[in-house]
């Protein structure tokens, strides 16, 4: 048997197929003086049966493996999805808002020197109001060298206020307030 040159059976797209070199050879190929020619002959002859493997290629071609054949199916599927996603959306909004979301911040508030009042440190961060923001408890925590910090909590709801806004109103204080650290916060 005279071996095939590959590159003389080119198809439309210059490539060479499978389909056009089955096609050029007329018999199945001596197994034991070309045993891989043999192997790739058989395989390609069982993908197509008696035809040709060209004719087998083209009607892949044409089928979707991941879609529905009936398109009728595939509105009905959609006009279900539809129905179920106006459903939840009308559940969803039937139940109303859920609680906002808060937290729960630690501020530490440090003095400029030993003898800043502290207290009316205390007054002046206390007397910063506003919606959403709530004061809890505080204490003084000594630093060093006789100084120490106001450490303050509050409680905050988080699409009102936030940490930032808080800091910025506390070192409005010039003269009582050096900086403002968040020492804890915590979502609750």
């Amino acid at each position: 048997m005279d071996i095939i040159d590959p590159s003389s059976y080119k198809n439309k797209t210059n490539e060479c197929s499978d389909s056009t070199v089955f096609a050029a050879i007329a018999s199945a190929p001596n197994a034991s003086s070309h045993p891989h020619l043999s192997r790739w002959f058989n395989h390609v002859k069982s993908q197509s049966g008696s035809e040709a493997p060209a004719a087998a290629a083209e009607e892949d071609d044409d089928m979707d493996l991941f879609g529905s054949d009936d398109e009728e199916e595939d509105a009905e599927a959609e006009k279900l999805k539809q129905q179920r996603l106006a459903e939840y959306a009308a559940k969803k909004a039937a139940k109303g808002p859920g609680p906002a979301a808060k937290s729960m911040v630690t501020l530490d508030v440090k003095p400029w020197d030993d003898e800043t009042d502290l207290k009316e440190l205390e007054n002046n961060v206390r007397s910063i109001e506003m919606e959403g923001l709530k004061w809890g408890v505080s204490q003084l925590v000594a630093i060093g060298y006789g100084i120490k910090k106001l450490r303050i909590s509050a409680i905050i709801v988080d699409e009102l206020v936030s940490t930032d806004l808080i800091e910025e109103k506390i070192t409005e204080f010039e003269d009582f307030v050096q900086s403002v650290d968040v020492e804890a916060f915590q979502k609750l």
